[in-house]
């Protein structure tokens, strides 16, 4: 079957600039597509990329869909090479619902982990989050200085109730002496801290493993696992901890599925700070293949203003 395929770039502005160990995101980029069929159904797909996670940048998606006929078949979408894993997601999704088999998942039971602001910012910010719900929490480390993120730390774990889970996302940015200090830290107050989430740099894998057979607080892969390519890699390599997987640009819904089901590996699904579009499509998959029912890292909103209530629709009245 042949599909209408046009895609506009978008642009969203942070509310306040993302602070994390790879440096300062004040701008997300994406790219909306938009797929027509036969009877004239329109399904949309969103093209999100994270190149510092791994993924391609926003220009190599951006050539890839000008390089794409204005009709284009599903054998095109399903032939999308595996280094471009934020364009299989957008066009695998789109397709995927267009088909008559489409299964509608229920994603309004999950639960959501809140983001908080890097720094001395998140010891005020928890509470509105609180109030609107969130009972999980996300804070970045390996942005400051450790003595001073400590401080912080121990002043936010007094703060928040006993019921809250707290994550700490080094994104990479600790080394191996510092790693040791969170995860001893970490160790004393247990249950609060559900998990520390790539504390070393990807080229470390033998040190985390060494540090997640070491310390009773659970470690999480991010970076390590971006790709679809890279779950596989550290699944095989004896990684049994828990993978932190954004669908955006993981790649191939499909096969991320049958990857997912077949280890029934343990998974906390992220958000790469998407529009409506895409979040909708990753929320799907948490929905269907969140095993052990971790809140979802998609409690971003507070980081953008509001969107625009006509979206996608207005990007195309033009034509």
């Amino acid at each position: 079957m042949n599909y209408k395929f046009s895609f506009r770039p978008i642009n969203h502005k942070f509310t306040r600039p993302l602070v994390t160990n790879h440096g300062i995101w004040e701008i997300r980029e994406s790219i909306i597509i938009r797929l027509i069929d036969v009877t004239d159904k329109v399904s949309w797909g969103e093209i999100s990329p994270i190149s510092w996670f791994g993924s391609e940048t926003v220009e190599e998606a951006l050539d890839f869909c000008h390089q794409l006929p204005k009709e284009i078949t599903s054998e095109i979408i399903l032939a999308i090479p595996d280094n471009l894993p934020a364009c299989q997601f957008a066009f695998e999704s789109a397709l995927s619902k267009l088909g008559e088999k489409s299964e509608f998942i229920n994603s309004q039971n999950i639960t959501y982990s809140g983001l908080l602001a890097a720094g001395e910012a998140a010891l005020y910010q928890w509470q509105s989050l609180w109030e609107q719900g969130y009972k999980t929490f996300k804070w970045k480390i390996a942005v400051d200085n450790i003595a001073k993120e400590l401080e912080i730390f121990n002043l936010l774990i007094q703060n928040l109730p006993d019921s809250a889970k707290l994550r700490l996302d080094a994104n990479g940015g600790l080394n191996y002496k510092s790693a040791k200090l969170w995860l001893q830290t970490c160790d004393n107050l247990q249950p609060k801290i559900e998990f520390i989430e790539q504390p070393l740099a990807v080229n470390q894998f033998a040190e985390v493993l060494e540090l997640s057979n070491s310390y009773s607080t659970a470690i999480a892969l991010d970076e390590s696992v971006a790709t679809l390519q890279q779950l596989e890699h550290y699944y095989q390599q004896g990684w049994r901890g828990i993978f932190v997987i954004k669908p955006g640009i993981a790649g191939s819904p499909s096969r991320l599925r049958k990857f997912c089901q077949q280890h029934n590996i343990d998974t906390v699904f992220s958000s790469v700070f998407e529009s409506l579009i895409g979040r909708q499509a990753a929320l799907q998959l948490a929905a269907e293949l969140s095993i052990n029912n971790r809140a979802v890292g998609f409690g971003i909103n507070h980081f953008f203003t509001q969107p625009d209530s006509t979206f996608p629709q207005s990007l195309w009245k033009n034509l």
